[in-house]
Formats: structure tokens, sequence, C-alpha cells
């Protein structure tokens, strides 16, 4: 749109106008004075032209520099800066360009046209004019509020108006919408991040008017724009699966967690906390206890330790000057490596962790799992801990996932999920090509790896410390009995991690005490509310 002001004159007929160069400089008037006396000759004329002064006021203008505007205008009025604000306020302009154009003769005067490109709530462009008249031998802008736009007059403003969208839906994985208040409440809190995460593709853009007021009434809309729809978010989401996992915890009296996960693609099936109010599910850090062994029966499988290797399982064994002992102090002596993980050995693996595995090696293999490694799967999660072990107390302790060895139960259940599928896939909450950037990348399990640990997680539920618990058919895992804090006998939080299937888990209890008396009876009553 390019409008310009057309002006009248007295007699109600349009002035005469003769077309200028932007650049022309125009000598429109000659004062000359002889003075007799002395012989001499002055001639004094208009310096510049139009253009030249309107090209320096719209400059002016473009970067607010109201002062330069007032200097270049005759006799501007009080409230002059007010105009100028009220309409960028108005507007909530961002930035503002305007380009002069042709030059035309009015009467008493000249008029140059310019074209107005805004950027700000909507974006937008007119056309409009500025009057210039000779004031004091120069062109000044014969200002009115109609230099701002040719319809503004005292007692009119300009505003923009916006329609902001409703915020395209989130769907669980069976089309069920979960950005609702009657959606669980760990799954709202998954909403949450996604909405933040999301945003400018569930919020598309608002609709938005230019609207000319005089007073509180509206004149017209001298613009407007189209709103773009949100598009929606289907997530991973299986609400089955998500309130298996919450009726398990339902009788739980202290915090805890339950993420379930589908090996084959890492999709996050459920992540349910109880309370609520804090997502440990993939922000809690825990040391993951006897659940990283896991972890480190690979390391040792892939160095050549064969499943029905025979080992030592003393009650307590001296390691770099600490005394590392089993739960209860239970003395198993000798036994297959297979019966140690499943009886989870402390002295067996803190021993073998020393004596065949160097910091780096154990390292190297945790990074297989994803320690260390971005996770993103679409809110904010942390990424599992194995730091460099300083000397064989502190790799002892690394082995059965003590000392310094944080994880979250997202992190948990992806250990385990890697080995259900033979590959460690960074867990996600939304589509492949919807997954933020900067993530990890899918992992592949050595094979002779993947053949032992589906020999020796299921011998934990057959035959080894969650014997007792009735699992349903097919269900192999680990639990995990994690100290923390300091004292003869330290609290411990409750682990079990596991897979049945195409489904891989993660259950933590804090300060549970032993994953076999609590975390494993939970994750029983999840996979048979499944089954």
């Amino acid at each position: 749109m390019h409008e310009q002001l057309t002006g009248l004159s007295a007699a109600g007929t349009p002035p005469r106008r003769r077309r200028r160069g932007p650049w022309t400089v125009i000598a429109v008037t000659a004062l000359v004075a002889v003075l007799v006396s002395g012989g001499v000759l002055w001639a004094l004329r208009t310096q510049g032209s139009p253009g030249e002064t309107a090209e320096q006021y719209l400059a002016a203008w473009a970067r607010k520099d109201y002062a330069a505007m007032r200097a270049l205008s005759v006799d501007p009025p009080a409230d002059f800066d007010r105009w100028h604000r009220s309409f960028g306020d108005g507007l909530k302009l961002t930035s503002a360009a305007f380009r002069a154009g042709e030059s035309e003769d009015v009467e008493d005067g000249a008029e140059v046209g310019f074209h107005a490109t805004l950027a700000g709530t909507v974006n937008w462009s007119y056309g409009g004019a500025l009057r210039l008249v000779e004031h004091e031998r120069a062109w000044r802008v014969a200002w009115t509020p109609a230099a701002i736009h040719p319809e503004l007059r005292a007692g009119r403003s300009i505003k923009a108006v916006t329609v902001q969208p409703e915020l395209a839906p989130i769907t669980a994985a069976g089309g069920e919408r979960i950005d609702t208040s009657t959606a669980p409440g760990s799954v709202q809190q998954l909403v949450q991040g996604l909405q933040e995460t999301y945003r400018g593709r569930l919020t598309g853009s608002a609709s938005g008017r230019i609207v000319l007021y005089e007073g509180k009434e509206t004149v017209k809309t001298l613009a407007k724009t189209g709103a773009r729809k949100g598009e929606p978010l289907a997530t991973t989401i299986d609400l089955r699966v998500h309130e298996a996992g919450a009726k398990a915890l339902d009788q739980v009296k202290k915090p805890a967690s339950l993420v379930a996960l589908r090996p084959s693609t890492g999709e996050v099936l459920a992540a349910v906390n109880k309370p609520g109010g804090f997502n440990r599910a993939l922000l809690g850090k825990y040391p993951p206890g006897s659940t990283f062994k896991v972890v480190t029966a690979s390391a040792l499988v892939a160095g050549g330790v064969e499943p029905d290797k025979s080992v030592n399982c003393p009650p307590e064994r001296n390691i770099g000057g600490f005394r590392f002992h089993n739960a209860g102090f239970h003395d198993y002596g000798t036994l297959s490596f297979r019966d140690a993980f499943a009886h989870s050995c402390n002295t067996t693996f803190g021993e073998l962790s020393v004596k065949r595995l160097d910091g780096g090696r154990l390292g190297q293999v945790a990074a297989g799992f994803g320690f260390g490694a971005p996770i993103t799967p679409g809110v904010p999660a942390v990424r599992a801990e194995f730091p460099v072990p300083k000397d064989a107390t502190d790799l002892a302790s690394a082995g059965i996932g003590q000392g310094r060895v944080l994880a979250s139960p997202l992190n948990m259940a992806a250990v385990a999920a890697a080995i259900a599928d033979g590959t460690w896939r960074p867990p996600r909450l939304v589509a492949g090509k919807l997954v933020p950037e900067g993530g990890a990348q899918p992992r592949k399990v050595e094979d002779g790896v993947v053949r032992a640990l589906r020999d020796l997680m299921p011998a934990v539920v057959s035959e080894g410390t969650a014997e007792s618990v009735r699992f349903p058919k097919g269900t192999a895992g680990k639990t995990g009995t994690a100290e923390y804090g300091l004292g003869k006998e330290p609290p411990a939080h409750s682990w079990f991690v596991g897979y049945q299937g195409d489904l891989a888990f993660a259950v933590i209890v804090e300060g549970g005490g032993a994953g076999a008396a609590v975390a494993a009876p939970i994750a029983a009553r999840f996979l048979s509310a499944l089954n």
C-alpha cells in the first residue's frame, strides 16, 4: 500500500505540482540587496533541496533521533516526541526503515513521498508524505501528525492488535491428548518440558491487525495478517504402560520413579514420579549400585571372562586399603561368574575390576552404554557420569556402581534396553526427526557381550538376588542396593533394572534399602499389569 497526501488549496482545488528529482538543488528565492555606498552586492539563496531534507529527516526517524527531526522541522509542537514514541509503542516496533521518494512542487512548498517498512508485533509497510517549506533559507518539514501516517491527526492513534493462536495438541502414542489438566501428573511434567522445547512448532504465529483509532473507537483496519496454526506433537508415551507404572508405585511411601523404554527404538513409554514436583525419572542423579554390574560384566566378558569361569566370592575383601563386603557379609565361596553376577557379589566384581580392567577400559565400555553422552529426549535430562577412577579403591567402587558413578532411572533403563536389543539407543519422547540436535548416536553392543548378558541377567530372577520375587516369564534384570551417606550402615537407594521382550525398565526408591526387597517387587507388579 502506498498512500500520498494530496492536500487542497484554500479554494478547495488541488495545488499545482511540479515533479522534482530527489536530489535537485533549487534556488527558489533570491533576495538582492544593493548597498550604494560600498558598491557591494549580496545574493541570499535557500540552501539544499526538499529531497535532501526529507532524506535527513527520515534517517533521523529510523534511528529515533527526535532532536534531529525537530531541528529539521518548522515550529514542531511540544508533544512532537510523544507522537513518535506513541506510534512506535502502539505498534511495538523493533525496527523501522524509511525510503524517500520523488519531490513534487505544491503551493507554498514541496512534498516528498516516502515508504515505511516497520517490524514489530505485526510487520507492516505503508506510504506517506512529508510537506516541506522554505524557512530561514533552508527547507524544513512543515510537521503535522500526518507526517507520521496520512490518516493521523489530533485524537487519533495507530496500534497493533494480535490474537495468539491456541497451542496445538500434544498427544500420546495412541493419539490421546495429554496436554490437559486431566492427564496424569508425571505426564504433565513431560508435557511442560515438551511445550518449552517445541514452542515454535506448537504455537505457530499470531494473527495481527494494524488499527486506526479515534479515541477508543475503531476507525478502520489499515492492515492485517493471518495466523499460522501450530503443528501437533505426537509423543512416544504409552498411557497403558504409564498407568501400569503408576499403579506399581501406588503403595510406595518413599520418593520413587519408574521409567520404561522400547529397546528397539529408544522410545520412552513411561516416566512415572512419585511424588510429583521433581522429575527424578530424567533429572535425578543417583549411584546406580549393583545395577551398574551390567556394564562391568560387559567389560569383563569383552575382556575374556566367560560366564562359566570359576571366581571367588568371600564375604569381605581389602582392595586398595578399603574393605569391600557383600550384602549381609555373605560368603559364597567359589562359584561361576554367572552365579557371582546373579548373587551380586561385590567382592568378586571389585577384585575383577582392578585385576582385569583399568579405569580407561571400564570407562570406554560405560561410554558404550551412554555414560557421558548428552541425552536429548525432547525435555531436559541428565547424562550418566563415570569419572576416571583415581586409584584401585575408586576403580573397585566404580565397578559395583558406587563412589562417583551417577545415573538417572532413564540412563539405567537405557542400559537394560541395550542388552535387550543389542544396541544402545538414546532415549526419545518424540518422532525421530523431531528429536533436538546434539544428542548421542546409537551404539552397537558386541555380539558376545549381548549373548553373555542375556544369560547372566535372567539368572538374577531365576536363582539370584530376585529369586523370591514372582516375575512374569521371560523377565531378565539386575538388582541394586546403592549406598549413600556416611555411617557403619549407611542408607541405600533400592534399584531394579531389566527387560522383558521389547520392553526395558528401571525402578528406584530413594532410601528404600535392598533392591531385591523393594524395587524388584515394584518391577514385578509393573510387568504383571502389562501381561
